[in-house]
């Protein structure tokens, strides 16, 4: 299982051939999201035909929840990230999600999650 950042499905969306050679290659059944990324893609859509495209994209991925392990993390990785590094809470929940399942993170912003301890990045195959 990989865990898509938003900027890799952003980037889908623009019909980038080297994220969508990518993704095929994974799988659409190895693909998983936070709900995070379903949020961000949600508040990012122009207007209500675009908004249910995307939900029916989403759709087919797995969906990752919000649950107490991944908000235990979340909080962990707050204290001890954003002060020094600058790290966001939706990249915080995100990397959180991906630690607790245990699962590789597909981003395109590795400078934004290669401090973190104990995060896999997702090297893909095809250099985007």
């Amino acid at each position: 299982m990989i865990l898509c950042d938003t900027n890799i499905l952003i980037e889908f969306y623009k019909n980038n051939t080297a994220i969508i050679q990518e993704l095929r290659q994974i799988g659409i059944h190895q693909l998983a999201i936070s709900v995070i990324t379903r949020a961000e893609l949600y508040y990012g859509a122009i207007n209500k035909n675009e908004l249910n495209r995307i939900q029916q994209h989403l759709d087919i991925l797995q969906n990752i929840p919000i649950d107490q392990p991944i908000s235990e993390k979340f909080i962990q990785l707050m204290a001890q990230y954003s002060l020094s590094h600058k790290l966001t809470i939706p990249d915080a929940l995100i990397a959180a999600t991906a630690i607790t399942h245990n699962i590789s993170l597909y981003t395109l912003n590795f400078k934004d999650f290669r401090f973190i301890q104990g995060l896999n990045i997702y090297n893909p195959s095809h250099t985007p």
